[in-house]
């Protein structure tokens, strides 16, 4: 298999066990194995370990003595102390957007809050996360600054937590609503002090919470760490990555 190959097919490996740990349906200690995900894939061990490799570095996933890799846990007090520089880095795109967003871009961004609005008035919490993270990723690519889009990607991907659980409790998706609208007409208008406030009220409103969800966890007091689950090559559905050479960027 040519390099281009590999790398595309360890590339989409990563990206659907990505999906699976940030929407719940791998759960934190859950153990993935290679073997099995060489079978569900179709593909050698090398993209299938550089998958892992790539999760890994990204701290999605951890190696256990005798469990082997799992998906890894967050304690209470990280996610606390990652909140606290998650609400300095989201304000700052916000700021950045308001300064910076191209006319494209802002078009966008009223166009993923109104999917928002959609999504509220049917109260569908799963389709409102889903236009949530949208929402937030154009404020990040708004910000001009690809290193802070990275960055914020990274924090949100370790800092994983079921969206519809987030918007399950109760009045949050109305509240999270009205903060997008005041976000927005923040970084329509320009008003980078403006935007920056909105954002950091919203990420912090958004902490409260997900401290509430943590508190009613089991086993708080341990961090987020359920006993180690069996080994999964991911989701029970299979899926087959497609074999192609890897399109040369223009």
């Amino acid at each position: 298999m040519s390099t281009p190959s590999r790398i595309n097919l360890s590339n989409r490996i990563r990206a659907t066990l990505e999906e699976e740990i940030t929407s719940g349906a791998l759960v934190a200690g859950s153990r993935i194995d290679e073997q099995a995900l060489m079978a569900r894939f179709e593909v050698s061990r090398t993209p299938a370990r550089e998958a892992l490799l790539q999760l890994l570095s990204a701290g999605l996933v951890t190696s256990v003595p005798r469990h082997g890799t799992v998906v890894a846990t967050i304690s209470v007090a990280e996610y606390v102390a990652m909140l606290e520089v998650l609400t300095e880095l989201e304000s700052l795109a916000a700021r950045l957007a308001a300064r910076r967003m191209p006319a494209a871009q802002r078009s966008a961004l009223q166009e993923a809050e109104a999917e928002c609005r959609s999504a509220a008035a049917a109260q569908d919490a799963d389709a409102y996360g889903r236009a949530n993270r949208r929402f937030h990723e154009l404020i990040y690519d708004g910000s001009l600054n690809e290193v802070l889009s990275r960055q914020l990607r990274s924090m949100r991907l370790r800092m994983r937590h079921p969206q519809s659980a987030l918007f399950d409790r109760p009045g949050r998706i109305r509240h999270s609503l009205a903060e997008h609208q005041a976000l927005l007409k923040a970084i329509l208008d320009g008003d980078e002090e403006a935007a920056a406030r909105a954002m950091s009220t919203h990420i912090s409103s958004g902490g409260n919470v997900y401290a509430d969800a943590i508190a009613s966890l089991p086993g708080t007091s341990r961090g987020f760490e359920p006993a180690p689950q069996p080994a999964v090559a991911a989701s029970a559905a299979p899926q087959r990555a497609v074999r192609r050479r890897a399109t040369p960027r223009s």
